[in-house]
């Protein structure tokens, strides 16, 4: 386990993006780790916009990375235990749009591809698949 150093300033700055509130509000509400293809298909963003948020909240100390093969899983950080309360901030925000709403509903059907509780099968949505190779 690494320990990270949180900033406070960075935490919030991390926070000021719609995509990457997107991603922790998925992760939040359902407490499961994602590797980027996971997150292409569920948000319907492309790989290299993912990739740079991703790394955003990392840097702000909010996700932590593990490689496995040729897939990188990506979890929310848990300590300092004042993370939980941001956490469960960004669970609270409202979602008029109801997109929030649909990025769970899609990460759900997403997950039911994973085998034996891996993603081994990469990014399945077509357009966004010819988009980052």
């Amino acid at each position: 386990m690494h320990l990270v150093t949180v900033k406070s300033e960075e935490v919030f700055q991390a926070l000021a993006d719609p995509i990457r509130l997107r991603i922790l509000r998925l992760m939040s509400l359902t407490g499961e780790e994602s590797c980027l293809c996971e997150l292409v298909d569920t948000l319907h963003e492309p790989q290299y916009k993912l990739s740079k948020h991703l790394k955003i909240l990392k840097q702000a100390g909010l996700l932590t990375a593990e490689k496995e093969g040729r897939f990188i899983y990506h979890r929310l950080v848990k300590q300092p235990a004042y993370l939980e309360s941001i956490y469960e901030a960004i669970r609270a925000l409202p979602d008029p749009d109801r997109i929030f709403k649909n990025d769970l509903k899609r990460f759900r059907a997403r997950m039911c591809l994973r085998e034996d509780g891996r993603c081994r099968v990469g990014i399945q949505t077509r357009e966004l698949a010819t988009a980052s190779e």
